[in-house]
């Protein structure tokens, strides 16, 4: 009997080092991420020029790792795939090389995946089935961005951040508050304790008919309820920890909302009746919580996994959606990097 046909994906488009080889069931036979968030944490996010050159040094090891576990020799693999957009330069282009590299060695085809698509692919993985069409929501540091998706490779813009990213702007926040990088899960923590009704904080195009976000204003409000007004003569306020508490709950609540209310403005707008989520703010249990309640409402909601939130190479399983209908780089693919905006 003939084993399944085999696709090592290579992921780096920002600063986790990332690889897995998958099968054409979309059985993840190894996936191997590197993390970079220690030598990031001093910055409070990530730094281009340092994320790249740690893609260097982990990038061999992985790559072996990922082989080793799953029991696989390059004369197995069928395809090689690698991330070539979004993202930073620097460090697209040193999963790309390798991957270029690998398949002029082990003469099969190159398969170019967007990490955006990735991301949401990765609930289709989840489902085991295919859940296209369907409005799809990016949340990540990077990213907050929605997407009318026609099928698994057929994916429109709807609307996006004109400022921060919800992710990014946990950052921040974790940061304000003294807390640890990346955010998301610093700020998860201490809000457990909290009261997410303790602060109204601004929700920005909320009843905006836009598909758009904003999240500066909310950084803002939570800077001046931490630091206190700018020119006031009072003291800034004491950050005990229960005040610690109800301003990282009463921010995640203020995002969670947004999230959920502009996913339905995208659902009624496009007449779609499930929505998929993907990214690492995907992960965040009060936003989940929320989605859970908008699957009672009859949504068919899809949320990526915990083990695919955040970024890693096993979302790369589109690269078999590629494989079947012919789509191969040459090998004279470039990448793509920057954030990606509605116009």
């Amino acid at each position: 009997m003939t084993s399944p046909q085999r696709i090592l994906v290579i992921e780096s488009s920002c600063d986790e080092t990332a690889a897995a080889v998958i099968d054409e069931n979309l059985e993840v036979l190894s996936s191997v991420v590197a993390s970079q968030d220690e030598l990031h944490q001093q910055f409070s996010g990530v730094v281009p020029e340092i994320a790249s050159r740690a893609h260097v040094r982990h990038l061999l090891p992985v790559l072996s790792e990922a082989l080793q576990r799953s029991q696989t020799k390059l004369e197995d693999l069928s395809a090689v795939a690698a991330m070539t957009q979004p993202g930073l330069v620097g460090s697209l282009l040193v999963g790309l090389t390798a991957a270029k590299t690998l398949a002029m060695v082990a003469d099969i085809p190159l398969i170019a995946v967007n990490h955006i698509e990735a991301h949401l692919y990765a609930c289709r993985m989840e489902a085991g089935r295919d859940i296209f069409p369907a409005i799809g929501l990016v949340v990540s540091g990077g990213h907050t961005n929605l997407y009318d998706c026609q099928s698994a490779l057929s994916y429109e813009l709807l609307g996006s951040t004109i400022d921060d990213a919800a992710g990014e702007a946990f950052d921040k926040v974790a940061a304000l508050l003294g807390l640890g990088y990346p955010g998301g899960p610093y700020i998860q923590k201490v809000a457990e304790t909290g009261d997410c009704k303790a602060f109204r904080f601004p929700r920005s195009f909320m009843h905006d008919d836009r598909l758009a976000f904003s999240f500066s204003g909310l950084k803002t409000a939570v800077r001046y309820t931490v630091l206190g007004q700018p020119g006031s003569q009072d003291p800034p306020p004491e950050m005990t920890p229960q005040r610690t508490a109800d301003v990282a709950a009463s921010f995640e609540e203020a995002v969670a909302d947004v999230l959920i209310a502009k996913c339905q403005l995208a659902l009624r707008k496009q007449n779609r009746s499930a929505l998929c989520i993907g990214g690492g703010v995907a992960a965040n249990q009060r936003f989940r919580t929320k989605l859970d309640e908008l699957r009672r409402t009859g949504v068919d909601v899809h949320i990526a996994p915990m083990s695919l939130c955040t970024d890693n190479a096993a979302m790369g399983a589109i690269a078999w959606e590629h494989y079947r209908e012919g789509r191969f780089a040459d090998l004279d693919v470039d990448v793509v990097p920057g954030l990606v905006r509605a116009k």
